[in-house]
């Protein structure tokens, strides 16, 4: 049986239903009218399928792996901290920021590769507040719609101080965040003076106005089909350039958001993915040596 083709107006709607208002009730209903009988066939491949195997497996003898609890600006924090086996010296640190789906595997792996980068490596679980990331996705997305973002970001510099302190680090803290997450890291540039690099993979932009608060040097990574997302750049960057801000802004062409998301093959580019990744990490250990 041929795989079903998967069109640009399909990858859209999930988006709206991913992030904006459109409930699952009326997805499925744009996809069958898009894909007719194909639709249950193609909507496991919209979607992220955290069964899809690791790029780095959780048993790897090469780190340290565990969940932490730490202190949040307003009550505890849980985490997933990846630490490399035998460092010499004391490393530089990643704060790895979710998806709006939560601290799930994939972002688990996410931070497993960035410790075998050369990084302490530490994935927060920003649903720590209500209760922490529930195994269902669509559970979890909704309960993004509540959360306190002013807080969230709160949390985040707990975060980067809680790493700051860490016996294995040197002090210096940059943050990777990727949809939700990219947003966040862009949020923490306002609001976190020490950061100390931010990396945000297709976020919605700081508003202009509190452009002038952020010191970190920033590296934007955003695919080209994403319009929800793209409408922010035109005045993020008119007001990076205008307040002298040291930034990077990169654009990859013909692929969509959630690029880097292994998990979801339908919006997966694997050239972008790899490229995007190859300039995070060359970024990071130059800011944050």
């Amino acid at each position: 049986m041929s795989k079903p083709e998967i069109t640009q107006g399909m990858i859209d709607a999930y988006d709206e239903y991913t992030h904006l208002t459109l409930d699952r009730r009326g997805f499925m209903q744009k996809l069958t009218a898009l894909a007719g009988a194909a639709a249950a066939a193609i909507m496991p491949m919209l979607a992220a399928n955290q069964a899809n195997a690791a790029i780095v497996e959780e048993n790897d003898a090469r780190l340290d792996l565990q969940d932490v609890t730490y202190p949040g600006a307003a009550g505890e924090m849980k985490g997933y901290l990846a630490i490399p086996k035998d460092a010499a010296d004391k490393l530089p640190a990643v704060i790895v920021i979710h998806e709006n789906r939560g601290l799930n595997p994939h972002i688990r792996d996410v931070a497993r590769r960035m410790a075998l980068e050369g990084f302490v490596a530490l994935a927060p679980d920003f649903l720590s507040p209500n209760g922490g990331t529930p195994a269902n996705e669509d559970e979890a997305r909704n309960m993004f719609q509540s959360l306190d973002m002013a807080g969230a970001t709160a949390n985040g510099e707990a975060t980067r101080a809680f790493l700051a302190g860490h016996e294995k680090t040197n002090g210096k803290v940059g943050a990777i965040g990727f949809c939700w997450g990219g947003g966040m890291v862009n949020r923490m540039a306002v609001a976190s003076p020490e950061l100390g690099a931010g990396v945000a993979y297709y976020g919605s932009q700081a508003p202009a106005d509190q452009v002038p608060s952020i010191t970190a040097p920033l590296m934007l990574h955003y695919a080209s089909l994403d319009e929800r997302i793209n409408a922010g750049i035109d005045a993020y960057k008119a007001a990076l350039d205008a307040n002298g801000k040291t930034y990077e802004l990169h654009m990859y062409e013909g692929v969509n958001h959630a690029f880097n998301n292994d998990t979801s093959s339908a919006r997966y580019d694997k050239a972008a993915a790899d490229l995007a990744w190859s300039r995070t990490v060359e970024f990071l250990k130059k800011n944050l040596a």
